[in-house]
């Protein structure tokens, strides 16, 4: 059973650092489950000051990523439809077979969002597109660092307990 939700909380961690750049997937919430999982097992006593520091964590990172995109796109003149624009603009550059779609699609999306709202002033548009996209990579960024963070939490304590665990 230790070995089953070992292999569970590894591909959590794991997941979730994917996780923090596609917007779909809760990276560091699913992260930290992964953590979560790995104090179940038997082998590993409960630490509670590292699942409430690292809880404590993840939910201030949730609030910041629904904030900073918004936050950038609003600093440069952006609206809502640049925010959209920037979530759906980063789903097709995920699978549209193009490098570094991942980046180039949140732009794009959200250059053709602020043109859906004011098609005339395609100045504004790239300025609001160039926000979102700022304020996407920031909140990605701090997702990714946390996620890794965790990552290398739980190889920690799985090397901490190897003895009992394996």
């Amino acid at each position: 059973m230790d070995i089953l939700l070992l292999s569970l909380g590894f591909v959590c961690v794991v997941v979730g650092v994917f996780g923090s750049f596609l917007p779909v997937l809760p990276g560091p919430s699913i992260s930290w489950v992964g953590i979560v999982l790995l104090y179940f097992t038997t082998a590993v006593p409960a630490n509670y000051w590292i699942l409430g520091i690292s809880l404590l964590i993840t939910i201030v990172l949730t609030v910041l990523d629904y904030i900073i995109p918004a936050k950038g796109t609003k600093k440069f003149g952006g609206s809502s439809y640049g925010i959209w624009g920037t979530n759906i603009g980063l789903i097709v550059g995920i699978f549209a077979p193009i490098p570094l779609g991942f980046i180039i699609g949140p732009f794009v999306g959200a250059f053709i969002g602020e043109l859906i709202y004011d098609n005339k002033n395609h100045k504004r548009a790239l300025k609001a597109a160039t926000g979102s996209l700022l304020g996407f990579l920031a909140s990605s960024f701090m997702k990714f660092v946390v996620c890794m963070m965790y990552l290398g939490l739980f190889l920690w304590i799985v090397w901490k307990n190897s003895n009992a665990l394996f």
